[in-house]
């Protein structure tokens, strides 16, 4: 999937069938959100959303949980944008089975690091542009298995070593700031973006409108050789998920801000 400007992607995290959000990535530190997952899919939809991530958090946390796939099925068959999907994917099998219920993107994150020939087979089986590679890291080591295991690896050393493996794309999460509403990790990103040479799709740590302004300038500073630090970067899309839910600000006045900057 290709964006015509660079695009706001709302997220929806499952936790037994509901809608949560961890701190940090920290199951221990959830907060719940009243609202039912798939209408909130729907509302996103209607207010122009281009794609939703979704996400299993028990499947993270190796928690089999039917509830997150039931969740998913409707979500599928009561929206028509795409979805991208991750969360205790770490086989072919897994992968195979969400792609199947019409999934158009996954995002795999543990398998990189542990069965990095399930991912050179996974991009060739379902191709590129269905498989995402999701770096989560803390202080810029990976985490795995949930965001509980250091994979004792560098996010630019892995970001660099996908780029090599037929991956067109990191979902790229900066851990420590995920759900804390301080900002997004811009300089990180960047640096992710610029070293792998890859699209990258920024998430974790969105508070405010003023926080998608400072990646954008970041970003076009970096196309534009601005920014020597950056270099020529192809962030094209943000998550965001506790600023909608805390709402801090809407969808549609997030869209206006990255329409404005992609013209």
């Amino acid at each position: 999937m290709s964006y015509e400007r660079f695009c706001i992607i709302p997220a929806i995290d499952l936790q037994a069938g509901r809608c949560v959000r961890l701190t940090q990535g920290r199951k221990d530190q959830v907060t719940l959100y009243d609202g039912d997952p798939i209408e909130l899919a729907e509302s996103f939809e209607a207010s122009g959303a281009q794609m939703i991530h979704v996400v299993d958090l028990d499947g993270a946390f190796s928690n089999t949980n039917s509830l997150n796939r039931q969740v998913l099925r409707e979500i599928v068959s009561r929206t028509q944008i795409p979805l991208q999907f991750g969360g205790g994917l770490r086989s072919l099998e897994d992968v195979a089975q969400v792609i199947e219920l019409g999934v158009a993107r996954v995002v795999i994150g543990t398998m990189a690091v542990e069965m990095p020939r399930c991912l050179d087979q996974a991009v060739r089986t379902f191709g590129a542009d269905r498989i995402a590679v999701g770096i989560d890291a803390r202080d810029g080591q990976v985490l795995t298995r949930g965001w509980e295991r250091n994979g004792g690896l560098p996010a630019l050393a892995l970001a660099k070593t996908v780029a090599t493996r037929g991956v067109e794309r990191i979902v790229y999460t900066d851990v420590a700031k995920d759900g804390m509403l301080t900002g997004v990790n811009v300089e990180q990103t960047c640096a992710i973006a610029r070293e792998s040479g890859l699209k990258v799709t920024a998430s974790g740590g969105v508070s405010s409108l003023e926080d998608i302004e400072r990646l954008l300038i970041a970003r076009g500073n970096a196309n534009r050789g601005v920014n020597a630090t950056a270099g020529g970067c192809r962030i094209d899309s943000l998550i965001i998920g506790k600023a909608f839910y805390e709402q801090r600000f809407t969808f549609q006045q997030a869209r206006e801000i990255s329409a404005r900057a992609s013209h």
